[in-house]
């Protein structure tokens, strides 16, 4: 660990909740027109992802009926799947009644959702931790 920042292994992996509560604040100052996204499965309605999407991003995502969206943390376009393979085909399309977020039901293409992996080299999706409210501590549901 340098400078008090955490790895990724730790981040994505550790049994210590550390909520980025300033996460909104970064986006808003290096990507100000986002509007956040829950990828939801088509088959199964499981919440897979949050990401953010502005208008270049929705536009393609709606012409080419595969997900794409916006990294907030590399500040471009992100079409989900390009590199790894893993796309999501865009089934439907849901707007909130502020029309300031949307829900993306998806059909993943294959069955890997998230870029990490259990320990038996399996994609997994973005949500395989719980947190246990009594210890507070983060239990892996897909090691």
């Amino acid at each position: 660990m340098k400078n008090n920042q955490i790895t990724a292994q730790e981040l994505e992996e550790g049994k210590e909740l550390r909520l980025d509560f300033a996460k909104l604040n970064k986006v808003i100052k290096q990507c100000p027109d986002v509007i956040p996204v829950a990828v939801q499965d088509a088959r199964t309605k499981e919440v897979i992802l949050i990401a953010y999407t502005n208008k270049e991003a929705f536009e393609k995502s709606v012409q080419t009926g595969i997900a794409t969206f916006w990294s907030t943390s590399r500040n471009e376009l992100w079409v989900k799947g390009l590199t790894s393979g893993n796309f999501f085909e865009l089934k439907e399309v849901f707007v909130n009644c502020e029309q300031n977020s949307l829900v993306y039901l998806v059909k993943p293409k294959n069955e890997a959702i998230c870029h990490t992996h259990n320990s038996k080299g399996q994609a997994r999706d973005c949500f395989y931790r719980r947190l246990n409210t009594k210890t507070g501590v983060l239990e892996n549901l897909n090691p």
